[in-house]
């Protein structure tokens, strides 16, 4: 009975401990009761999207169990070398020097693999020692996989295939021309019209050549995502498949159970983006030959790093790196707010609302540009700018993908099915949602989209039979004529490339191009010469942003629309060959040092007087080792430290009085 009740004090004191102290870091076990010949360990990442701090941890963390006679397999589930400056400027180069010293065995491209060109992520695949694979990328020209569909790997008569997965939606979310021809026939593919088939063909090819597990690597996401081509619906439509490791949605997922065509269960995880976590897939087979998988997220802070080697060598590697990018440091000014992507609650929003940094980046373009009117794909921005000092680095995060710029004159009716085509999945997240300067609109999400897309994700026309949901189109306080010409400033991946599947501006004259800055060093110029270097509260104090952009979830909410404009028209579209693409793409050109000052009036401020300032608030990421459950997504209020160690506290006492054991 004693034992019992200093067992119950020292578990409600735990508990108690647990609310106030950060968590214990996880290692790799190392003594010989955990440690087992039968186990495999899959170590693996996804959308790292060049944030290499949290490579030495991973090193590490394979080095422990590596040292410890575990089998051990780390793999990659793409976008791994696009994000950042340290990709950019290298094309990606850099990412994977510092994968090659990690010592990942397998990768898989996602679309932003392709962003620096097609030739120049087929050169990239030389240069790693680890082997891409994909099922599904082919030559349309030979038929063939361009890479490995599967790879088997043999731990002592256990063989674990690897199937690499891509999604389809990367002719959109990369630069549709990277994967055609100087005609504009499509000489690359993605497998998206026989897609299961394709899948299931390779899984069974591995099961021939004597797979025991199957794991699948695929770039392909859930929320947000094409239906058809979810990880889920993957799952769903093949047999085979033991476990998905999934990237593309950043969702952090660390271990759900899906049934197959077969009702068998899969496991699902993926680690979210820019290293929250890594995953640790463990694969064990009993005396029976039953093999079990089970999967934890750690996070790169909870890992002892102490005296490892591994780390020491990787953030060599890194530093080596850093040091030839140095200059990216220079202090180019200050910021009174901080310009951030995030809503108030500390959620990633810039693909379904405006913000701060939305509205900087597009006055950025159109201060720069002097067009009439600016646009900006919300998958274009990658990073927030923080309050304090402004260097260079931050404003190139903010657009990573060093893209050209060109200016374009179009008519109102094509901006209008522009907008139309970017607010199509809200109030769900679109890379294509657009951020504007110069103009305003509203939103109705309460109608249905009437925008018509091909099987890539294209946009082909306005439904006649449905209502516009954007509406209330203003330039510069006046209401957009469809019949007038503006000139429009943006990325030539949307404009130019029908980049996100906008294939309006098709045929546009183009004004500029090759002469302007990129997106990045418009960003810089902005800053530097029309800001002069600070960012100030009185323009962007507001997280919301300045109320240009109005979304209406219900008819109460719907303004008088003013524009003189016949719902049933559109822009026509000229006929495309069939491509795809839909990403945030990115030019050839690398970021250059020197600034343009191209630009002298600053934008005026559109206040919106309405509106109240609002301050982000963000969570710390928890410890890995709490991954077997599901991921909440709803309630993002903090919980305070006393009130989770009471929490914590009642349930260890009804744990207890319930005689029940829980494992972890």
């Amino acid at each position: 009975m004693r034992i019992k009740q200093k067992l119950l004090t020292f578990l409600a004191a735990a508990a108690m401990i647990i609310g106030i102290f950060p968590a214990i870091p996880v290692i790799a076990a190392t003594d010989a009761d955990t440690s087992s010949a039968e186990n495999i360990y899959v170590l693996y990442t996804n959308d790292v999207h060049c944030e290499v701090s949290g490579y030495p941890t991973l090193a590490a963390y394979r080095e422990q169990l590596t040292d410890n006679g575990e089998n051990v397999v780390t793999v990659d589930a793409g976008d791994a070398i696009q994000g950042e400056a340290i990709g950019s400027l290298t094309k990606g180069s850099a990412i994977i020097d510092i994968m090659n010293t990690v010592g990942y065995d397998y990768a898989i491209p996602g679309n932003h693999e392709f962003d620096y060109s097609m030739s120049t992520f087929l050169d990239l695949t030389k240069d790693a020692d680890y082997t891409y694979l994909s099922a599904n990328f082919v030559d349309l020209q030979t038929g063939s996989t361009v890479l490995e569909p599967y790879a088997i790997k043999d731990f002592d008569g256990e063989k674990v295939a690897f199937i690499g997965i891509c999604t389809p939606e990367t002719y959109t979310k990369s630069r549709p021309t990277y994967f055609q021809d100087e005609n504009g026939n499509l000489i690359y593919g993605f497998c998206e019209n026989n897609f299961y088939d394709t899948i299931q063909n390779t899984i069974d090819q591995a099961k021939t050549e004597g797979a025991d597990v199957v794991i699948a690597i695929g770039h392909l996401g859930i929320t947000g995502i094409t239906e058809g081509w979810r990880s889920t619906d993957v799952i769903a439509n093949t047999t085979g498949i033991d476990a998905l490791i999934d990237g593309h949605s950043h969702e952090v997922v660390p271990d759900q159970i899906c049934q197959n065509k077969d009702g068998e269960d899969v496991t699902l995880t993926s680690t979210g983006s820019k290293f929250a976590n890594f995953g640790v897939m463990t694969i064990s087979t009993d005396a029976d030959d039953n093999v079990s998988i089970t999967t934890d997220l750690v996070h790169p802070s909870d890992v002892n790093t102490d005296n490892s080697e591994a780390a020491q060598a990787v953030q060599k590697k890194i530093d080596n790196y850093n040091d030839e990018l140095s200059y990216l440091y220079e202090v180019l000014g200050t910021a009174d707010v901080t310009l951030s992507g995030d809503d108030a609650q500390g959620n990633w929003c810039i693909r379904r609302q405006e913000t701060n940094l939305g509205d900087f980046v597009a006055d950025a373009y159109r201060a720069v540009s002097k067009a009439d009117i600016a646009i900006v794909n919300g998958g274009g921005i990658r990073a927030s700018i923080n309050a304090g000092e402004v260097t260079r680095k931050s404003l190139i995060d903010v657009n990573p993908f060093n893209n050209s710029m060109c200016i374009i004159e179009v008519t109102g009716q094509q901006i209008l099915d522009a907008l139309e085509h970017g607010a199509r999945d809200l109030p769900g997240n679109s890379g294509g949602f657009l951020h504007v300067s110069g103009l305003t609109y509203d939103v109705d999400t309460w109608k249905e989209s009437p925008v018509i897309l091909d099987n890539q994700g294209m946009f082909v026309s306005i439904d006649p039979s449905k209502e516009r949901r954007v509406c209330n189109v203003k330039v510069n306080g006046q209401s957009l004529d469809p019949a007038k010409t503006y000139t429009l400033c943006g990325s030539d991946y949307i404009l130019l490339s029908s980049g996100s599947g906008y294939t309006m501006f098709k045929g546009a004259s183009v004004l500029a191009n090759k002469e302007l800055p990129t997106d990045n060093e418009m960003l810089i110029s902005y800053f530097t010469d029309v800001l002069n270097g600070r960012i100030t509260a009185e323009q962007y104090g507001n997280i919301a942003g300045e109320g240009r952009i109005l979304i209406h979830t219900d008819a109460s909410q719907h303004p008088k629309d003013d524009i003189k404009e016949d719902p049933g028209k559109e822009t026509e579209v000229p006929e495309t060959k069939e491509t795809e693409s839909e990403t945030e793409s990115q030019t050839e050109s690398e970021t250059k040092k020197s600034e343009t000052k191209e630009s002298e009036t600053a934008i005026p401020s559109d206040k919106n007087n309405n509106k109240t300032n609002q301050t982000t608030t963000k969570k710390n990421a928890s410890s890995a080792k709490t991954a077997k459950k599901a991921v909440k997504t709803g309630d993002t209020t903090p919980i305070e430290p006393l009130a989770f160690t009471a929490i914590a506290s009642a349930v260890v006492i009804i744990a207890i009085t319930a005689k029940k054991k829980k494992n972890f």
